[in-house]
């Protein structure tokens, strides 16, 4: 009875061990089917685009929005939004997925037109910097010619948290563009990793440093409540020092909303020995009509 036992347990056995090596590959894969892809473009010239994709038998969609270096965005609903930088017409292709590798696609263009309601149009007037200063030597510019930011000079700090400034957005890689000769960064309001809004953050930490000199930044500002943008100068010692030991120039910043996009404010921060604290000191300068998003200035 005990090697009858024995047999039949390697019997089982030797069942179960050939029905679990059955190879995947002869499983088949039923594809997506009827596949429907609808693309809205908002008309308020915000450059917003909502695509609602719909298919049979489909576990989850990629949407890819024709923009480059563009991660694809998943969703198991197919309901998608997306706000471009810039006008032109672009690709979206939406792929219905059963799995990774088994999916079915479709492409549709869309046309963007940007304009101010909704969105800061970029202006194509405004002032511009001598190309040289006496006694002075150029030792480094960025015209932003090309199609991409050049990471050689510049990078992204990424992330949300505040930054020390009670921030709402969460900046990111994909809200900056280059085009035309120009950076652009979009603020978008859009859920994100936790975040009601995302935005970019640009630095030359670590790259582009120097005692003395003049900078000069030449660019057209947004508006709307809560934007705030700002350019400054901080101390490439801060990793050793802290902020404000380090010091901070804040060349340019712009409260927004409320027509307070007329005025623009610039404030050094430095430590102070003789008090043992935080020092600054500030001004600020208004149009007299207009608004800063009106044309291009320079900061400097």
């Amino acid at each position: 009875m005990k090697r009858l036992k024995l047999l039949i347990t390697l019997s089982f056995l030797l069942v179960a061990a050939l029905s679990c090596s059955k190879n995947e590959d002869d499983v088949k894969v039923v594809l997506p089917s009827n596949l429907q892809v609808q693309t809205t473009v908002a008309s308020d010239g915000s450059g917003l685009v909502t695509v609602n994709a719909s298919a049979q038998n489909v576990n989850f969609f990629y949407i890819y929005f024709g923009e480059t270096g563009e991660t694809a965005v998943t969703s198991t609903t197919g309901q998608v939004s997306h706000t471009y930088a810039l006008a032109g017409t672009y690709t979206i292709r939406v792929e219905a997925h059963t799995t990774i590798k088994d999916f079915v696609s479709q492409s549709k263009d869309v046309k963007i037109v940007k304009g101010d309601n909704g969105t800061t149009p970029i202006p194509t007037t405004g002032y511009s910097t001598p190309e040289s200063y006496a006694g002075m030597t150029l030792i480094w510019q960025d015209e932003f010619n090309g199609t991409a930011l050049n990471e050689t000079d510049w990078s992204f700090e990424t992330g949300a948290g505040g930054w020390g400034n009670n921030e709402l957005e969460y900046y990111r890689k994909e809200n900056t563009a280059v085009s035309d000769g120009m950076l652009i960064i979009t603020a978008k309001k859009e859920s994100y990793n936790g975040s009601s809004y995302t935005s970019s953050r640009l630095i030359t930490k670590g790259k582009k440093s120097f005692k003395f000199g003049r900078v000069d930044i030449r660019a057209a500002l947004p508006k709307g409540q809560g934007i705030w943008p700002a350019l400054w100068l901080l101390g490439s010692n801060i990793d050793n020092v802290g902020w404000p030991k380090c010091g901070e120039i804040d060349i340019m910043e712009m409260i927004g909303g409320s027509g307070r996009e007329k005025t623009v404010y610039g404030t050094p921060h430095w430590w102070d020995t003789d008090q043992v604290g935080h020092a600054s000191y500030g001004g600020q300068y208004s149009l007299s009509s207009g608004t800063f998003a009106d044309q291009f200035h320079v900061f400097s």
